[in-house]
């Protein structure tokens, strides 16, 4: 029997705004900050403290909606949902239920398969919740609680069930992650929990149209964790359903060290979570005139621009898409081609993705800044389109620009590296070579064609690797069919 499964993402965005969603408290890093430091009564849920709305957050959702290709409903209505915690201080999460800020939308995702629309149902806004900390205490399990993040808004963007496989997930999670980046609405840095993945799991067999009951894997803040956390699940579904047993709907864990889902508790539905309105807050209401000055400010988002990129500079649509992958790199590449119009676009993605790139993923702490103005790169790029240097002396010219900030013009002065193309002075260089070494000339004479291409490396390490390439090809072949043709007519 042949099994498909049926993958559907629920993703938690934290917005990068000032303050928390429903007070003042600024939002602080929750690895670097004191505990409990950045708290007060609303988030606490102290009696008595009313919450605010924040502005900002909801123009942040609203972005992310409309770059998703949602409906904005003209009013949404905050609920809360019930639930008890230890992170979680008022005893229960204000968010959104039957009443969502955005519905509808529809995300395109590159697969290996082609294109696919994955189907967003809903995109909501909702608090954060605190952060346990579990530890040991005269060898006794304890848990500390920090509340500092409890209050951060979050955004949760929660797709219909239309992935059909790992690839799928990985690719749209992927595709979210870097559109959020890119309008700015968020850090998505993982490792500090700013976006989380949660994915909701079932199997059927190949062919039906029916839902059969999911698991939710809770808390997923890595790619990898994710592919790993669907692929073990949709194995442990499968081996279940043909040794005759039942998927049972329950939330589930990933424990990396072992590579295995662990229940955590049996699903809840919404009315566990008995949602009413809440009181405390009015209907938040997003008018026209609001609406369309957020659309106005939206940048060109990055499917846009990748076609908008393929179209005029003639990109391949690999390339582009690196490019969009880091927006201030399909920056980058624009300024320097408005630098000089003539450059060819190739060239400079080539430098960007290739030894750039190279060199900003060996530094630690990376964050994907390219360390060079572009005036610097196209001076680069010039210098070697011109012949001024030949590529390799190119590659080392920019290693020393990575680091000095020197332009190129001056670090091929000051160390003297303008490419050798004088014919007379290469001529005399290849003799020379050939001079140096008469047994393999003669043996090149007598028809070891391949010590062509090691004499080519000496001619160039005697050039310090100065002289243009073709120029000493082109000699260096002149120069050894002569001396077999002499050889010849010798005979």
């Amino acid at each position: 029997m042949q099994w498909e499964p049926v993958i559907g993402l629920e993703v938690h965005v934290e917005l990068k705004t000032a303050s928390k969603m429903f007070c003042s408290c600024p939002v602080v890093d929750v690895i670097t900050a004191s505990p409990n430091s950045a708290v007060c009564p609303v988030c606490l849920g102290l009696p008595g403290a009313l919450p605010v709305i924040n502005r900002q957050a909801v123009e942040l959702a609203i972005r992310s909606a409309l770059a998703l290709d949602c409906r904005i409903n003209p009013t949404s209505i905050f609920a809360r949902k019930n639930y008890f915690y230890p992170d979680l201080p008022k005893g229960y999460q204000i968010s959104q239920y039957e009443y969502p800020l955005a519905e509808n939308g529809d995300m395109l995702i590159q697969t290996s398969g082609g294109e696919k629309h994955i189907r967003i149902r809903r995109a909501h806004l909702e608090e954060d919740t605190g952060k346990l900390t579990h530890v040991q205490r005269n060898e006794d399990p304890c848990s500390l609680v920090d509340l500092n993040r409890a209050g951060v808004p979050l955004l949760e963007i929660v797709t219909e069930p239309d992935m059909r496989s790992v690839e799928d997930a990985r690719a749209y999670a992927t595709a979210l992650h870097s559109l959020l980046r890119y309008i700015g609405v968020s850090s998505c840095d993982m490792e500090k929990g700013a976006i989380r993945f949660e994915a909701n799991v079932s199997i059927r067999q190949l062919g039906t149209v029916v839902f059969n009951t999911r698991t939710e894997i809770k808390n997923l803040n890595s790619f990898k964790a994710m592919d790993k956390a669907i692929a073990f699940e949709i194995q442990r579904q499968v081996a279940l359903m043909e040794s005759g047993g039942e998927v049972r709907q329950e939330t589930v864990g990933w424990n990396d060290l072992t590579g295995e889902t662990f229940s955590q508790r049996g699903k809840e539905e919404a009315h566990d979570y008995r949602y009413f309105p809440e009181p405390d807050l009015p209907p938040l209401a997003v008018d026209e005139d609001w609406l369309n000055r957020i659309r106005a400010s939206m940048p060109e988002l990055p499917r846009e621009k990748q076609e908008r990129l393929e179209r005029q500079y003639e990109l391949t649509g690999y390339d582009a898409r690196v490019l969009v992958g880091q927006p201030q790199w399909a920056d980058f590449f624009e300024k320097v081609m408005a630098i000089n119009p003539s450059i060819s676009a190739k060239s400079v993605v080539n430098w960007i993705t290739g030894p750039i790139l190279a060199w900003i993923n060996s530094r630690e702490g990376n964050n994907n800044q390219i360390p060079l103005t572009p005036g610097q790169l196209a001076g680069l790029v010039n210098a070697t389109n011109a012949g001024t240097i030949n590529l390799n002396t190119a590659k080392t010219v920019l290693e020393e620009m990575l680091v000095s900030g020197k332009t190129a013009e001056q670090i091929i002065h000051d160390k003297g590296l303008t490419q050798v193309d004088d014919r007379s002075i290469l001529l005399q260089m290849i003799h020379d070579t050939l001079a140096e070494y008469p047994q393999e000339l003669a043996s090149y004479i007598a028809g070891k064609e391949t010590l062509s291409n090691w004499f080519f490396g000496q001619v160039m390490r005697k050039t310090r690797g100065q002289a243009s390439p073709s120029a000493v090809q082109t000699l260096l072949n002149e120069v050894l069919q002569s001396a077999r043709k002499n050889n010849k007519s010798s005979d």
